[in-house]
């Protein structure tokens, strides 16, 4: 019989990246945060669902912010320090979450809305009856 191969256990490396990107994408029902070096390759990634939110709470906007200080924490760790942002997406968590990646102390330099907007194209959901 074959010896089952012991499994490797990969060292993250660290990588030194001063300036990034940070791309929040705030929808109805989650909020999902994807630090990006300029190129676009992800350094770091959290959503309101792996911060173990389920349901309606994923969508509030603490959830949102305890995603973004987890992202913003785990891009630290690879020396980041200053922050362009893109949001887009309607949701309610794109304010909290530009607050908490502040808080975190990132630099920002730019704001960016990036909510695709169409120009009459498809039809629409319906509407919400709440």
């Amino acid at each position: 019989m074959a010896k089952a191969a012991a499994p490797r256990i990969r060292k993250k490396e660290r990588k030194n990246i001063i300036s990034g990107v940070a791309h929040v994408l705030s929808t109805f029902n989650n909020t999902m945060i994807t630090i990006s070096d300029a190129q676009g390759n992800a350094i770091a990634w959290s959503s309101a669902g792996a911060q173990g939110f389920k349901g309606s709470r994923k969508s509030t906007p603490y959830a949102a912010q305890v995603a973004a200080e987890d992202a913003g924490r785990k891009a630290r760790e690879h020396g980041m320090e200053t922050l362009e942002i893109e949001v887009s997406g309607p949701g309610s968590g794109r304010e909290s979450a530009l607050r908490a990646l502040q808080a975190v102390g990132f630099a920002i330099t730019s704001i960016r809305d990036m909510t695709p907007v169409p120009h009459n194209g498809c039809r629409p959901r319906k509407r919400r009856r709440v």
